[in-house]
């Protein structure tokens, strides 16, 4: 599929992933008793997507302490392209109007504090593929422990016509 994106100066975000060199993972089947996406409305709220990469972990620890923040940040980059291939799966990107709220949550080693710089890994993704309809209200928290041991995990709502 090519359709433009439908909100006002939309971008084509298959011919922007091809640009950067990108191709959707199939979706990863949810490790308990979610959906990885679910669409009500005009809104699709997609689950915590974790960095992984042909079904496997891409890293595991903390950040901060067994993973560095720039490591961190591309992993929270996979796990942006991974909740568009959630919304792929589910309605297409070519129906995507705007990336409306991103959650970033990111394992913090003790006194690690800059959660924000790993979360723009997902951020800047989405900046990326859609330009203006990427840019997007967010938090990035900092917590104990994530699924897996993963490093980071990032869940999104999207906007859909």
């Amino acid at each position: 599929m090519t359709t433009p994106i439908a909100g006002d100066g939309g971008v084509d975000a298959y011919a922007r992933l091809a640009e950067l060199g990108i191709t959707l993972p199939q979706v990863v089947p949810p490790l308990a008793a979610y959906l990885p996406a679910v669409q009500t409305g005009n809104h699709v709220y997609v689950s915590g997507q974790l960095p992984l990469v042909e079904g496997k972990l891409a890293a595991t620890g903390k950040v901060g302490a067994d993973v560095d923040p720039e490591q961190a940040a591309e992993l929270a980059r996979t796990c942006a392209v991974n909740v568009l291939a959630a919304v792929e799966a589910l309605v297409g990107l070519g129906r995507v109007v705007k990336i409306v709220k991103l959650t970033g949550f990111v394992a913090s080693a003790p006194g690690f504090t800059g959660q924000p710089a790993v979360v723009n890994g997902a951020s800047n993704l989405f900046g990326d593929v859609f330009g203006e309809q990427g840019r997007h209200a967010r938090s990035a928290v900092g917590v104990a422990e994530l699924p897996l041991d993963a490093p980071v995990e990032v869940e999104a709502i999207v906007e859909v016509a």
